[in-house]
This record gives C-alpha cells, structure tokens and sequence, in this order.
C-alpha cells in the first residue's frame, strides 16, 4: 500500500509537525508490512527536515532540483504568492503523474491543496484524495467553489477540532460521511522524554518571572496587542519579563513597538526554537494571544509540559482544550481589559487552584498523541 503526503510549506508552521506525526503515528502503529509512506518535497520545502523523514524510513520525492525555497525572500506577500504560484506550475504534472498511478492509494492534502482538487476536478483517478483541514480555514468564495465542485471526489476530509467540523457540516457542501474529527497528533511522548531536560541559552529566564509566547510573528499570533497589554503589568510587577519565541513578517515592527514602549530590558525575541519544552516547563506562565486557531499546538505542547496557560477564547481549540476555564485563565478575544483581569486573577489565585486547572489541562489533552490520531484513521486507510 502506497500513501502520499503533499504539504508544501513557506514558513516554520505547525501543519509541520502534524505531517510528520501523521508519518510516525502510521508508521509505528501499522502491521501492514506492505505500506510505503511517501512525503513530495515539491520545491526543496523539506530539505530542512531530511534527518526527521530518513529516520521513520519515508520515501521524499523531490518534484524540482532547482530549491526555488533558498531563491526568494523568506516572507512578505509577494514572496508568499510567488512560491504557491511556482509550487502549482513546477508540480501540476508531477501530482498528476502521482495520482493517476495504479499503486498509489491514498493522498493526504495539507496546505495547498488547491492544486491536488484542480486535479481531481479535471482527471478521474483511483487514489483517494484526503482533504487535511490544517488551522482555522478561511472561506474564500474561491475556496467555496472549489470544495462544491471537487465534493463528491474527495475521499475524506479531517476536521482538527470539533468547532471546526460543525461548522464546516453547516456548509451542507460534503457529504457528512466523509467528515472526521481527527485530533492532531501533537504529542511525542519519546520526543517529550528526549528533549524537556535540554539546557536553556537564555539569560534572565526562571521559573518565577519568565512569562512566555510562542508562535510565528504574524498578524494571527496577535504579539503586538500582548505587547502593548502587558505594558502596564510589566510596569507594576518589577520581576516579570516577556519572552516571545519565534520568527515571522513582523519581527521588525515588534521590535519598534517593544523600543516605543521602553521594554527593551522586559521584552526579549528568542527567535525561532527547535526545542520549547524547556522553556515551557520553567516559566511562570505561558500565553497565547492568537485571533485565532485550530486547535493550538503549543497550547497543547504547553499543557503537557505542566505549564500554567492564559489564553484567548479566540476560534476554533482554547476554548475547548482549557475547558472553558477548568484548565487555565481564558480571556476575551483581542480584549486588553480582559486579559488584564485574567492575569490578575492567575496572580492572585492559591497555589492549589493553579495545580487543579495544569491537572486538567494534562487530562484533556490525551487525544492529541500519536497513537490516539492511529486509532481514528486506520478506519479509513485499512491499515
């Protein structure tokens, strides 16, 4: 048995790491001895990650020698739109070539996907095409169009949170047979055990006045509104710093920001980390600021790493995984006065409470590990 992934990415994202947990859940679990997983590396996206896929013994197919991913401008709109659009062009025959081989039996489609269901619109295959929902989808009347054409020949489509898949069943677009909560398989108790003892490199960072982000620095991660909201709790609690992690488009206008506000001895960007647990394991608190998310891989990464999670209520996933509040501080949306009541409230909550709510947190997120992510979608792959 063949199956494929086709994730193309053009930036550090979490879909990433659902791929390749995706790869090992299958690859771990399965007796079919039979299977062959094979990841396309459609312009030299996944070079980076080469050690990672010869390790679980995955085939990497390279679609293009020349690695147009080193050629162009690592953010900004029209580096953006410059590589999908190569990315259709340079891979349009290679996928089609993939899909309407005999022995090709599944396709996963994460991020992309555009191009694999003007495929299937078009050519009559075989190969099954699953549909990936990876993060909150924005319904383009573009997007619309495409799944109402392309409904009948997608196979299945994942839905990573339940808020998700409602509302994609309120489309009336696919059959409600092929749509599947399918958790993502966020965490790797072997890659946990390995990795949450690393030593830190950064100065001024413990566990009593390290407060921590995580994320991409784009518009959806929200850093500048968790900036200018901390402002004045940086002002009155003299032992707390902010140490945002991650790299993105507006690295620089953060940076303005931080130096406007006079919090460049509070502030700290970390840049990107291969390795977050340790950092979630030692601070004070770790908060997530999104617009939005689907479902939150750090806030996942953040509960099993015992953290304590102030989050927005933001769609579709924190609302869900911190229970409503059972398992963390939750506030409003983009709301600056709400955060600051939540982080008063986690101040100033007894220690025992705080415990309750890391312990819940921990219970609920069970359903987001490899094996839990095998159990659901053997069902549909037969293996």
């Amino acid at each position: 048995m063949n199956i494929f992934f086709w994730s193309p990415f053009i930036s550090e994202v979490a879909t990433i790491k659902t791929v390749i947990n995706s790869m090992k859940s299958i690859k771990h679990y399965s007796k079919n001895n039979n299977l062959n997983l094979n990841l396309i590396n459609a312009f030299g996206e996944w070079d980076s990650k080469e050690n990672i896929i010869n390790k679980l013994e995955v085939n990497l197919i390279n679609f293009s020698k020349i690695k147009f991913d080193k050629l162009l401008p690592k953010y900004g709109y029209f580096a953006s739109r410059t590589k999908y659009l190569i990315i259709f062009i340079k891979s349009f025959f290679k996928l089609h070539a993939i899909l309407k081989n005999k022995n090709t039996h599944y396709l996963f489609c994460f991020l992309v996907t555009s191009l694999p269901l003007i495929l299937i619109l078009f050519f009559n295959y075989n190969s099954k095409v699953i549909l990936r929902i990876s993060g909150f989808p924005k319904l383009n009347i573009f997007r619309l169009i495409l799944w109402k054409l392309t409904s009948n020949k997608v196979y299945l489509v994942t839905c990573p949170t339940v808020e998700t898949l409602e509302k994609i069943k309120k489309l009336n677009i696919f059959d409600p047979s092929k749509l599947i909560f399918l958790p993502e398989p966020v965490i790797t108790l072997n890659e946990y055990r390995e990795n949450k003892f690393d030593r830190l490199d950064t100065e001024n960072f413990n566990k009593n006045n390290s407060i921590v982000a995580i994320g991409r620095l784009t518009r959806q991660k929200n850093f500048q509104f968790l900036v200018k909201s901390l402002q004045n709790i940086l002002l009155k609690y003299k032992n707390l710093n902010l140490f945002i992690i991650g790299d993105g488009e507006e690295k620089e206008e953060i940076i303005k920001l931080i130096e406007k506000l006079n919090l460049k001895n509070r502030v700290f960007l970390l840049g990107y980390k291969k390795n977050v647990f340790p950092y979630l394991r030692a601070c004070k608190c770790f908060i997530l600021s999104s617009l939005w998310e689907d479902p939150g891989y750090v806030l996942i990464e953040a509960a099993f790493s015992n953290a304590t999670i102030i989050s927005s209520d933001c769609p579709n996933g924190p609302k869900s995984i911190l229970q409503d509040g059972k398992a963390g501080f939750l506030f409003k949306n983009n709301s600056k006065s709400d955060f600051f009541k939540k982080f008063e409230e986690f101040i100033n909550s007894k220690s025992e409470n705080v415990f309750q709510k890391k312990i819940n947190a921990k219970k609920g997120i069970k359903i987001y590990t490899n094996f839990h992510h095998y159990k659901l979608i053997k069902n549909y792959l037969h293996v």
